[in-house]
């Protein structure tokens, strides 16, 4: 049996489906230190290009993501929080004029514990026609790179790593 999907790729800019992008992992780890990975600044950076985000992590509260010393990544409002099974939040996008054109979207990590395991949801949606590719084509990479953190305690080389530690 043969099916027709395409999948979201940043590498081969394939899009997502109307304006949803739907990203799912298993990762070995509790519901409480998955939490941790997303919302502690410094360990969020190991597996997202360096990128620390920051908040207070409260229901209509504002975050900010950086890279330390460099440019502004992105930024929003946390929409919905509730430890540690989801965090909702409105994305704007920073790092380049081509994806701030794109407008605000929204993205939702959802963690369902599975077992000795978790199932994380991330969607991305609320995104414009014909998205530009930037904005939600990472996902892939740093979901990767946070279940091989969560997972071995080690650091994971994608494209994106490898782009961002070149500068």
């Amino acid at each position: 049996m043969t099916t027709n999907v395409t999948t979201v790729s940043f590498a081969q800019g394939t899009a997502p489906v109307g304006d949803t992008a739907v990203f799912e992992i298993f990762i070995k780890t509790t519901p409480e230190r998955l939490w941790e990975a997303i919302t502690d600044p410094a360990m969020r950076a190991k597996y997202s290009f360096g990128v620390e985000t920051r908040s207070d992590w409260t229901t209509g509260s504002s975050y900010h993501a950086r890279v330390p010393g460099g440019i502004d990544i992105a930024q929003g409002e946390n929409l919905v929080v509730e430890p540690p099974r989801l965090l909702v939040q409105s994305f704007t996008a920073l790092w380049s004029d081509d994806v701030k054109a794109q407008g605000t979207t929204r993205v939702t990590w959802e963690i369902e514990p599975v077992g000795d395991s978790c199932r994380l949801t991330v969607v991305h949606d609320q995104l414009p026609e014909e998205a530009n590719a930037e904005l939600y084509g990472g996902w892939p990479m740093i979901l990767s790179g946070l279940k091989t953190l969560l997972e071995t305690g080690q650091l994971l080389t994608t494209p994106g790593s490898l782009m961002h530690a070149q500068g």
